[in-house]
């Protein structure tokens, strides 16, 4: 099981171009399925069957494993699968009829207009790594692009002259992604004056450099999120300000296409969460504003 493993997180990396997050994932929930089937007496993937996975997702449940955990779960041991029978190895797979578990729908976190504002005007210019910091969090919020997308950034993908910027997102797709003035002057005064003192005479394309010049990474951007999320007294990831992005341009009247195509969304649904966000937000307002709806009397009544 070993040696076909590796050559799947080969494939993965190689062929696939997956994240290196999505590797690490994969990689633990394979092994732990990998000792589960040991387990069982089963010493060849050939013998694994459906009643040897409903066991397994049977197990996980009797843990109190979330929904959502058995689920990624499930979508790797079906991804090993394919690429087993793809190389012949196996002529079946045991997970192509097994059901996922329903997942609760939960309406993704944004924050207000005057939420986001305060975030992103909220590190000390003045200074380089508040210029950076006052750059990336502009980047996040007015092109909605992942973090990762962020981090792997370089310099010769921005385009200041038509405010716009190239970005590969998953499985290597490219995309343009657009930002406007704040963000673009933001980023502006980061390039010119705070990279290049951060940089200290290094030479690096990375576009964010942490105080050493060198590219910044995931786990770096979220402490600068926690940091300036203080101003708002609410705990924001990135993530959050993504779906700011799309809620916001949703409200503001952007067309559910367009914004698909901003965030790289591959499938319309993955996109069209958005637009419960705001209904939901449209029917809080209501319920709010209007007389007869909190079962109030109208004038002369």
């Amino acid at each position: 099981m070993q040696e076909v493993f590796n050559r799947y997180i080969d494939y993965l990396e190689a062929e696939r171009n997956v994240s290196a997050y999505t590797v690490r994932n994969y990689t633990k929930d394979l092994l732990e399925f990998f000792a589960f089937v040991s387990e069982q007496g089963i010493d060849t993937l050939k013998n694994v069957n459906k009643q040897t996975l409903r066991a397994y997702l049977a197990q996980l449940m009797e843990q109190k494993y979330a929904k959502s955990s058995i689920a990624r779960k499930l979508s790797a041991i079906r991804s090993f699968y394919r690429y087993l029978m793809r190389e012949e190895l196996v002529t079946a797979s045991p997970a192509a009829t097994t059901v996922s578990p329903r997942l609760d729908k939960r309406l993704p976190t944004f924050l207000t207009l005057e939420e986001a504002k305060r975030l992103v005007e909220s590190p000390d210019v003045t200074q380089p790594q508040g210029q950076r910091d006052r750059a990336l969090l502009e980047m996040l919020y007015a092109s909605g692009i992942r973090v990762s997308e962020l981090v792997n950034m370089n310099v010769e993908q921005v385009n200041l002259s038509t405010n716009e910027i190239r970005v590969w997102g998953k499985g290597s797709k490219e995309r343009v992604v657009l930002i406007g003035a704040p963000a673009a002057q933001a980023l502006n005064t980061y390039i010119n004056d705070g990279r290049k003192e951060l940089l200290g005479g290094k030479r690096n394309n990375a576009l964010f450099v942490n105080r050493y010049g060198e590219r910044i990474l995931v786990r770096r951007v979220q402490k600068i999120l926690n940091k300036y999320s203080r101003s708002i007294n609410k705990s924001v990831h990135p993530h959050i300000l993504r779906h700011t992005f799309a809620t916001h341009l949703l409200d503001g009247g952007a067309d559910l296409k367009v914004v698909q195509e901003l965030l790289g969304h591959a499938d319309l649904s993955s996109t069209q969460i958005y637009t419960h966000v705001t209904q939901s937000r449209a029917r809080k307002i209501y319920l709010e504003a209007h007389p007869m709806a909190r079962g109030e009397s109208g004038e002369g009544e």
